[in-house]
């Protein structure tokens, strides 16, 4: 059985739920102060819808965030280079983290009330797993590297919201001195795997 599209109001419900989430999360102080109702009212819409499209808080944070990723998920999974998966592993890892980053700090609102969503370890959520297949699968093709899964995992903590966060806010560091710092970084795990 072919699979149902949503009616169109929810479709458009949805929209607004995400877009509503998405400026919330963007002006609050802290991802905490980020409420149900609080996205129900601005996005006009009652905190029933949200629990059924989403079913919690942090399905619908995951949801925002799926979203915007998508972009980059599908230029990893099927674009060109320097993100797709004909690029050379030399050149894609640090295209990856790159990305990653970038991400992170246009997003950081949304990245730390993900990363802030999960009780145990944030080493289990869906979207850690898919960065970190992404960028294990990548060392793994370059010749003569070891300890590939390692290194996804270490070079994926350089790139962990709490940290951009704080060499943004705290240590004031650049948009472009961090991209630059990073890419030295992976430059020197790829040299010495």
């Amino acid at each position: 059985m072919p699979e149902r599209k949503p009616r169109a109001d929810a479709a458009r419900n949805r929209e607004s739920v995400l877009a509503a989430a998405d400026r919330l999360f963007a002006t609050c102080a802290s991802p905490e102060d980020v409420t149900m109702a609080d996205i129900a009212a601005a996005a006009g819409v009652g905190k029933g819808t949200l629990f059924r499209g989403f079913g919690d808080r942090t399905g619908l944070i995951r949801a925002l965030y799926a979203s915007r990723l998508e972009p980059i998920r599908h230029a990893v999974a099927e674009g060109p280079g320097p993100l797709g998966p004909a690029t050379p592993p030399a050149e894609r890892v640090p295209a990856l983290l790159d990305a990653l980053l970038c991400f992170k700090l246009d997003h950081r609102h949304l990245s730390v009330a993900l990363e802030g969503t999960v009780n145990d370890s944030p080493y289990r959520a869906a979207h850690y797993d898919w960065w970190y297949g992404t960028l294990r699968d990548a060392l793994e093709r370059l010749p003569g590297f070891t300890d590939a899964g390692f290194a996804a995992h270490a070079l994926l903590a350089a790139v962990r919201a709490d940290l951009v966060g704080h060499l943004t806010d705290r240590e004031q560091v650049p948009r472009e001195r961090l991209r630059a710092d990073l890419a030295a970084f992976a430059a020197r795990v790829l040299r010495g795997g």
